[in-house]
């Protein structure tokens, strides 16, 4: 029998990637299969901590929260490869006193790029996803160097709603060694920066955006790209965690990849793949989001092109067999299938992973 790769998301609010594929990986062992545990997200939160995972070190860094008060971050370095999650330094989860779209910003985010350069770092990723703001990325680019300033000459304050009243851009002092380092965008999101299916408009109002300050968000975005770099603001992605994918990609010449590609290469799936019977995954939610760019459609692809059947396990499951089948899963197993129970399935998902994954080894080929 050929091993059982665990490459499992988070199930969000309830267990991380990492506490998926244990208890998933012991239920399995428990069963009699061989079961290597690959914990994966998508570019965003979950990010970090799956290159960690991978043999990563942690390297803790305070920095600058989103909205101004000194947070706890860190980023991921294995020899000149670094890996920054946004969400530990700039995320929605960071808001003590709760939303704030138009002061909440990204310069923590640059604070951890510079600590990734000073650390000697020559190739960076930047998983982006729940960003606390919609800034354009100017919070990260200030922190690396670059000036904003209005009319009066004055340094503007951190957050998107200030760039109403951006007059200049200097890009002059941007640290010099971003030249030499190859930045990596790591995202699941398409959209451009500004308009009806921008930064501000779409994803504003899930970090407390009301219809006024959408306006005024995305004028600022406006003013931004007339200022730095029209056509970009355009690019598929730089609407991603609030614009800082413009910045990442219109100034730091960054290239864009769907997290989830990027994340299994960090992790080494390919490799792992080799010999295997079985490949499981899943989040917390399967639904037809699931199917646009998340981790488990991501890594049933993969498997599917290596020839290795996949599994998926969840909390709850709202796709339809057609559905699954087409997405590359020969079978689904929500936890509600064991537990009718979504509170209980929540807060104590662990026994029930264990016993989905002992469940399992009966479709592991032998």
């Amino acid at each position: 029998m050929g091993h059982v790769v665990v490459a499992p998301d988070k199930f969000k609010g309830s267990a991380t990637a990492a506490e998926v594929a244990a208890r998933l990986g012991a239920g399995l062992r428990a069963g009699g299969a061989t079961a290597r545990e690959l914990p994966v997200a998508d570019g965003g939160d979950g990010t970090l901590d799956a290159a960690v995972a991978a043999g990563y070190e942690r390297v803790p860094v305070a920095v600058t929260g989103p909205t101004g008060r000194p947070v706890p971050a860190a980023f991921a370095l294995r020899g000149t490869a670094a890996v920054i999650e946004l969400a530990t330094a700039s995320g929605l989860g960071l808001l003590p006193d709760g939303p704030a779209p138009r002061r909440a910003g990204s310069r923590g985010v640059g604070e951890l790029v510079r600590a990734a350069l000073d650390a000697g770092a020559r190739t960076i990723v930047l998983g982006v996803g729940g960003s606390a703001g919609t800034d354009g990325g100017t919070g990260m680019l200030a922190a690396l160097g670059a000036r904003f300033t209005d009319a009066a000459g004055a340094e503007l304050p951190d957050g998107g709603g200030a760039l109403e009243h951006l007059a200049a851009v200097d890009l002059g002092g941007l640290d010099p060694r971003l030249a030499d380092v190859a930045l990596t965008l790591a995202s699941d999101v398409d959209n451009p920066l500004l308009g009806p299916t921008g930064a501000a408009a779409v994803y504003g109002p899930q970090k407390g955006a009301g219809p006024t300050d959408v306006v005024v968000l995305d004028r600022g975005l406006q003013r931004l790209a007339a200022l730095v770099d029209p056509t970009a603001a355009a690019l598929p992605g730089a609407g991603a965690a609030g614009g800082v994918g413009y910045a990442a990609l219109a100034v730091l010449g960054a290239t864009m990849r769907p997290g989830i590609d990027v994340v299994l290469e960090l992790v080494g799936f390919a490799t792992a793949l080799e010999g295997a019977a079985l490949v499981v995954t899943g989040e917390g939610r399967v639904d037809r989001q699931t199917l646009h760019g998340k981790a488990p459609a991501g890594v049933a692809a993969a498997a599917r092109r290596a020839g290795v059947p996949v599994v998926a396990v969840c909390g709850v499951c709202d796709l339809g067999p057609a559905e699954l089948a087409a997405a590359g899963f020969v079978a689904t197993h929500a936890l509600t299938t064991l537990c009718p129970d979504e509170a209980r399935c929540m807060t104590a998902p662990g026994p029930l992973l264990e016993a989905l994954g002992r469940a399992l080894t009966g479709e592991t080929p032998r």
